[in-house]
C-alpha cells in the first residue's frame, strides 16, 4: 500500500471508530481494526479525527486580495463593496487575478479544501478575469476541483449585453449560470432575470447557481420562483441559492409555506456565515439582524444546506485565511447549533452536503472510495470546531499534496515540489 494512516477516528457516522486505512492507486483500499501491510508511507494519526475534504460552496476569486485596492470599505454594506469592485474591475490584470487566486487557493488547500466554486464577474466585458480563472483551474486541477459561475454582478437585465455575456462564458468553459435577481432594477427585471438564466442554463446544459435574495429586505423574495423555474425546467438538484439572508427576516408564515417549495425542487440553499454575518443588519439600529438564513429550520426541512467562504480579504469582508472550520464554526454560533448531535453533525454542512450539490461521487471514508481525506488535529468533530487550525494531512487521490506539521507554516505540494506556505499579508 502507498500510505497507511494508523489509529484514525472515524467521524460520527461510524460511531468514531479508531482503524487503519490502506491507500493504494488513489483508492481506500482497506479499513480495519488493524492493517498487518506496511505502507510506503505511514501516518500515526494517533487517535485523531479523520474526515473527506472540504468544499467551498460559494467564492469569488477575481476579488480576493483586494483588500484596500482602490479604497477600504468604510461602512461595511454590500453597496459599497460593489461600488469598490467595479472601480477595481476596470484596471484588472490576468496575471493579478491568476496571481492572487493561486495563493489564495494554496490557503484553502493547506486548511482542508478540496472543492472550490468560484463566481467570477462577467459583467467586466473584457472577460480578464474569466479568461484568469479558466487558466488557474486548468493549471492547478492536480491540487484542487475548481468550478466558475458566470456571475452577472450589476445584473442580467441592467445591460442589453449581459445575456449575451452569459451565453459567452458558457461557450468558452465555465460550468455555472449565475443570476442576482435582488439587484435588479424592479421586481419584473428579477424575475425575467431568472428566466433568461434558466434559459441559458438549459441551452448548454449548465447548472445554475445564483446570488438569491442577499439582502434584509423582507419583500425580496425571488427564492419562490427559482423554486418554480426549477421544477418548470425540470432542473431538480441542480440549483444552488447562495446567501438567501432575507429569509432571516421574512414573515414566519410565508417561510414556513415555501419550505416544502425548496426542498421539492431540490434546491441547495448556500449560506455564507462570515459575509453574511458581517454585511447584514447595517441599516439597523440595536437589535440587529443577524441576517444568515436560518439553518437548522431548513436541515429540518429536508433542505440540504452547504457553507461558502464567499470572500477573503476584498471589498466585502477584510479578514479571511481560507479556513472552512471558521465559517463553520460562525455558522455553529449564529444559528445556536450547539446541541451535542447538532456539533456532530455540523461537518456535515462543508463535507457531504457540499458532495450533495456538486453531485460528487465516491465520496467519503469508505472501503473502494476514491482516496480523498484530512487528518484533522482533533480527537473529535467538537474538538475541530474549538481547536480550528489545518489539517495536519491534506491527501488528495491517494497523495499527500498538504500538511502543516508545525506552528511557523504550512506546505503545499504543487507542481512537483514542496512550497512552504505563509497567511500574513501586507495590507499598508
Amino acid at each position: 500500500m502507498e500510505i497507511v494512516i494508523r489509529k484514525a477516528r472515524l467521524d460520527y457516522r461510524h460511531d468514531h471508530k479508531i482503524v487503519d486505512i490502506g491507500i493504494d492507486q488513489g483508492k481506500i483500499v482497506e479499513i480495519s481494526e488493524r492493517i498487518t501491510q506496511r505502507g510506503e508511507e505511514e501516518i500515526d494519526a494517533n487517535g485523531r479525527l479523520v474526515v473527506p475534504p472540504f468544499f467551498n460552496m460559494h467564492f469569488h476569486l477575481d476579488s480576493a486580495l483586494t483588500l484596500g485596492d482602490p479604497k477600504f470599505n468604510e461602512s461595511g454594506t454590500l453597496w459599497e463593496g460593489i461600488r469598490i469592485w467595479g472601480e477595481k474591475k476596470k484596471k484588472l490584470t490576468e496575471e493579478d487575478v491568476i496571481n492572487r487566486a493561486e495563493r489564495v487557493i494554496k490557503w484553502f488547500v493547506a486548511y482542508g479544501t478540496l472543492w472550490i466554486r468560484s463566481h467570477v464577474d462577467i459583467t467586466e466585458k473584457s472577460f480578464t478575469a474569466v479568461r484568469a480563472l479558466l487558466r488557474v483551474k486548468e493549471e492547478m486541477k492536480e491540487l484542487i476541483n475548481l468550478q466558475l459561475t458566470a456571475f452577472p454582478q450589476d445584473g442580467i437585465t441592467s445591460d442589453k449585453d449581459v445575456p449575451e455575456l452569459l451565453e459567452k462564458a458558457m461557450e468558452i468553459g465555465v460550468d455555472n449560470v449565475g443570476m442576482i435577481p435582488h439587484n435588479e432594477p424592479t421586481r419584473e427585471d428579477g424575475v425575467k432575470s431568472i428566466d433568461i438564466a434558466f434559459n441559458i442554463a438549459k441551452k448548454y446544459n449548465r447548472n445554475i447557481d445564483g446570488h438569491i435574495d442577499e439582502t434584509d429586505d423582507p419583500n425580496s423574495r425571488f427564492l419562490e420562483v427559482v423554486a418554480r423555474k426549477t421544477v418548470e425546467y425540470n432542473y431538480k438538484g441542480r440549483v444552488s441559492a447562495g446567501h438567501v439572508t432575507a429569509m432571516h427576516s421574512w414573515d414566519p408564515a410565508y417561510r414556513f409555506r415555501i419550505l416544502s417549495f425548496i426542498r421539492d425542487a431540490g434546491i441547495t440553499v448556500v449560506p455564507n456565515p462570515l459575509i453574511n454575518i458581517t454585511l447584514q443588519g447595517r441599516f439597523d439600529g440595536y437589535p440587529k439582524r443577524r441576517g444568515m438564513a436560518p439553518i437548522s429550520l431548513l436541515l429540518t426541512n429536508g433542505i440540504n444546506v452547504a457553507l461558502g467562504h464567499d470572500c477573503i480579504m476584498d471589498p466585502w469582508y477584510p479578514l479571511g485565511v481560507g479556513d472552512m472550520l471558521q465559517v463553520l464554526f460562525m455558522a455553529v454560533h449564529v444559528d445556536q447549533l450547539t446541541g451535542y448531535n447538532d456539533l456532530l453533525r455540523s461537518l456535515d454542512l462543508i463535507t457531504y452536503n457540499g458532495a450533495r450539490a456538486w453531485r460528487v461521487s465516491n465520496y467519503g471514508i469508505e472501503k473502494g472510495n476514491d482516496a480523498n481525506l484530512l487528518v484533522l488535529n482533533a480527537k473529535n468533530e467538537i474538538d475541530a470546531l474549538r481547536i480550528l487550525g489545518p489539517p495536519l494531512y491534506v491527501i488528495k487521490d491517494g497523495k499527500i499534496i498538504a500538511k502543516s506539521l508545525n506552528r511557523e507554516y504550512s506546505e503545499v505540494y504543487n507542481k512537483g515540489r514542496w512550497e512552504k506556505i505563509s497567511f500574513f499579508m501586507d495590507i499598508t
